[in-house]
């Protein structure tokens, strides 16, 4: 009897052991096999976890949320030995970069691998490939990948926009049909508008690495820099007819990237290859995906160290199955296979040059302290704007950057990136101060410098964004090295006001903080106006557009005290005054003293709206100024009651029967329409509108035969039209309530060369392009000449109502600092 108990107790304990040490596939968690359907985010979510806790070598870690509430998760997977000293890892990493102090020293230290699926909603096929590629590092019968730990840490992102994946998700399967429909015309392979491709703000967040402004990058990238990996991948899908794409990139590649890093793209794509060559799958390298622009999941990671790439599968609109250009039928079962071939084949040329992958991790890092690449080894920013400069500062940190304040030598002599000249200037204890020799100089060169080399102007994206320029600082470029006086800002907190009662309160307007103030009492009911001239009182100068918050007309008991505590809440400066009677300039009952009446804001949404420029809008109003927007559809303005509105925002798009009589009898009756971009050309031309697009200047020669062209010269030459993106000097009318705020100029990033005639007596050329006005980036011979000596921002007078016309974008990508305060004097300062 006891020999029989104690033969049950051992098959029982064998039994037990058999199970924990098998882990299902995604095919048993989730009951049917990767790519026979899309799975949504939240099964991916228990699939994670389900392994984080029936494998030993994994530790799953949440380190953000979406704003739909979705969790962000990154897997680790490493050997037995690896994964209890993630910490010493992470930490001997950061030494190794030299971005903590202390001798990187851990024996047998893995190299770290990072690969980030899904990061457009609408290109799926990737997150199902995390699942399989994360089943393959845990699956304790799976000897390969038990190998490959051994000197690899591999950090799995299952994906990185899940708000946008189950927008395409929960569409594709509610249009479905029983059996797939391959035909590329079926329902099932058209989004409705905005698509999947977004987050829930409509940002492509492929292109906010660097400049964070969503919440998913904040997370993502927060997380990123704590770990800084060697080798870092990007998953993506594009249009359904093309093959698979692998490094190596196309060129250009920007000339601070390693002859390493370009050798060791080769490298990875020769095995990638091996496996798509022995299966006989189509793909292709070195072309259209570039590495220049910097805010991209695959040059980030360059410019911080690390083998960046992109990885593309066909397939955008695919669905389940499609039918392709050539007649093949494209299924999800396929994408999936060649991502998790690529993710598999990528991990064993890692693993197989971990050594090599290290030592040159560390080399680029000392490289970066030792010898800063770029003419200039300090950066000086002008503090002209205290929230500008602290908007910079913070965002310079979230990436790693180190800076200061001031500097010891008051007298220097630098590249002035404003006048493109050397000269000598001042530094001021509360300027902000960079130097270039530090573990992150390869960034903060491509970040700063004023015109960026492009090796090949066939690029994917934009080829301009300096930081002075993007957010309108003065700035000055040192060759000689000099660190910062101090590592603090000495700018004295605002005062906090209590128990004050005021004629009135002065409110500077010169960034979005104080947008967001005026925001802030406005919605509490408090009334404000602003100044058309500039004045001085209580011993300060206060420019023109500065705000004036009277206790005339806010005739309530509460008055000081909810102008006062708001301030305080939001930081914000406030110089309380004992009368209405200036030092210089008007008295505050003068006519030049507009009231402002708090804006009812329309912002157009849907069908032929480009929802990412829409989206710019959408988070401005919501995360950034906290303001009321109410979102309409396009197509449901024919039956709006535009006279609940003041202000109507069409963003770029193309827009169907624009205007309608109704929208110019709503502005003619006192409503503000603010156009941007396409909605500006949409404009223009019509009769009731007085812009008119300027034409190319037109060769005075009859008889000019056609120009014989090369075929295979095509591309090039369409460039010479083209302007993927660059930086132009503007004169700006700051006298004018939509230059309020601002100096005289105005630094915008053209993304065509659309360029109108100046507005005759009824309108305001607020912004105009003189002849040599281009500053950085790529423009073509043709676009360059043509923006010359015409207007790009404008207001037209129209009944008692007004156009404000922006033909290029100032809020792009939410990083374009310099716009928001333009954007927002076009919402709350014109037309009062």
């Amino acid at each position: 009897m006891i020999k029989r108990l104690l033969l049950l107790v051992i098959a029982v304990a064998s039994f037990s052991a058999a199970v924990a040490q098998s882990i299902q596939s995604p095919e048993q968690f989730l009951g049917y096999k990767l790519g026979e359907q899309f799975t949504p985010h939240y099964r991916i979510v228990e699939y994670f976890r389900y392994v984080a806790t029936a494998s030993k070598n994994v530790k799953l870690q949440q380190f953000g949320s979406t704003n739909e509430g979705r969790p962000q998760l990154a897997m680790f997977i490493a050997s037995d030995e690896n994964i209890g000293r993630l910490e010493e890892i992470r930490h001997n990493n950061l030494k190794l970069a030299g971005m903590e102090s202390g001798t990187a020293n851990l024996p047998n230290a893995p190299v770290i691998l990072w690969l980030s699926y899904n990061v457009h909603g609408n290109e799926p096929a990737s997150s199902e490939a995390a699942m399989w590629t994360l089943f393959d590092l845990v699956d304790p019968a799976n000897s390969r990948t038990k190998a490959w730990l051994k000197n690899t840490l591999v950090v799995i992102d299952p994906c990185l926009n899940p708000d946008g994946r189950d927008r395409y998700v929960n569409f594709y399967n509610s249009v479905k049909a029983g059996k797939p429909d391959p035909s590329p015309t079926a329902r099932e392979h058209a989004e409705p508008w905005p698509g999947g491709r977004v987050n829930h703000y409509y940002f492509d967040l492929n292109r906010d690495w660097a400049w964070q402004a969503q919440k998913e990058t904040q997370n993502r990238v927060g997380l990123y820099n704590q770990w800084l990996p060697e080798v870092h991948v990007d998953y993506h899908e594009q249009g359904i007819n093309a093959p698979y794409y692998f490094a190596p990139a196309a060129e250009p590649y920007h000339k601070d990237i390693t002859q390493w890093q370009r050798d060791f793209q080769v490298t990875i794509g020769k095995n990638n290859a091996k496996d798509f060559d022995k299966n006989g799958w189509m793909y292709f390298t070195k072309q259209v995906f570039d590495l220049l622009y910097p805010s991209y999941g695959d040059t980030y990671p360059l410019y911080n160290g690390s083998i960046g790439m992109t990885y593309e599968q066909g397939g955008i609109g695919g669905g389940l199955a499609v039918v392709t250009r050539s007649g093949d039928t494209l299924t999800l079962v396929q994408r999936v296979a060649h991502h998790h071939s690529t993710s598999i084949s990528t991990i064993e040329t890692a693993s197989t040059h971990a050594t090599k992958l290290l030592s040159e991790f560390k080399k680029f890092y000392d490289n970066s302290k030792a010898n800063p690449p770029g003419p200039y080894k300090t950066y000086v920013i002008k503090n002209d704007n205290n929230e500008k400069v602290d908007q910079l500062a913070k965002l310079l940190a979230r990436n790693g950057i180190q800076y200061g304040y001031g500097l010891a030598a008051k007298s220097i002599t630098g590249f002035d990136y404003f006048s493109g000249k050397t000269e000598t200037y001042t530094v001021d204890a509360n300027d902000l101060v960079i130097n270039a020799y530090q573990p992150k100089a390869v960034l903060l060169n491509v970040l700063m410098e004023p015109t960026t080399f492009i090796a090949d102007s066939a690029t994917y994206d934009i080829t301009a964004w300096a930081l002075p320029y993007a957010y309108g600082l003065r700035a000055y470029g040192l060759k000689e090295s000099f660190k910062p006086a101090t590592a603090s800002w000495n700018v004295a907190k605002p005062a906090v006001l209590t128990n004050t009662r005021a004629y009135a309160y002065v409110s500077s307007w010169q960034s979005i903080a104080d947008v967001r103030y005026l925001a802030a009492i406005m919605k509490k009911g408090i009334k404000a106006r602003y100044s058309e001239l500039p004045f001085e009182i209580a011993g300060k100068k206060f420019p023109a557009g500065s705000l004036l918050i009277t206790k005339a007309g806010n005739d309530r008991a509460d008055f000081d005290q909810v102008v006062t505590q708001t301030a305080a809440e939001l930081g914000h400066e406030l110089t309380p005054i004992s009368t209405g009677f200036m030092d210089k300039g008007n008295d505050i009952g003068s006519s030049e003293v507009r009231f402002i009446k708090q804006p009812r804001v329309a912002l157009m949404a849907g069908d032929g709206v480009n929802s990412e420029a829409m989206g710019e809008v959408w988070h401005l109003f919501e995360q950034q100024i906290g303001y009321p927007i109410t979102l309409i559809r396009y197509q449901d303005l024919v039956r709006t009651k535009l006279s609940d509105f003041d202000v109507a925002i069409f963003p770029d798009g193309r827009y169907e029967g624009f205007p309608s009589e109704k929208l110019q009898a709503w502005v003619r009756d006192g409503g503000r329409l603010i156009a941007l971009e396409n909605a500006v050309s949409l404009l223009a031309d019509k009769k009731e509108f007085g812009i008119k697009m300027k034409e190319a200047k037109k060769d005075d020669k009859k008889d000019k035969s056609p120009e014989v062209k090369v075929y295979a010269n095509r591309e090039r030459d369409a460039i010479s039209s083209g302007i993927p993106g660059a930086i132009f000097k503007l004169s700006l009318d700051n006298t004018h309530p939509l230059g309020f705020g601002l100096p005289n100029y105005y630094y915008s990033l053209k993304m065509n060369d659309d360029i109108y005639e100046l507005l005759g007596d009824d309108g305001w050329n607020v912004g105009t392009v003189k002849k040599d006005a281009y500053v950085s980036g790529f423009a073509g011979s043709q676009s360059k000449q043509r923006i010359a000596n015409g207007m790009l921002i404008g207001v037209q007078n129209m009944g008692r109502g007004s156009v404000i016309y922006l033909a290029d974008d100032p809020l792009f990508r939410s990083f374009w600092e310099n716009g928001k305060l333009l954007f927002s004097n076009a919402v709350f300062m014109v037309g009062q």
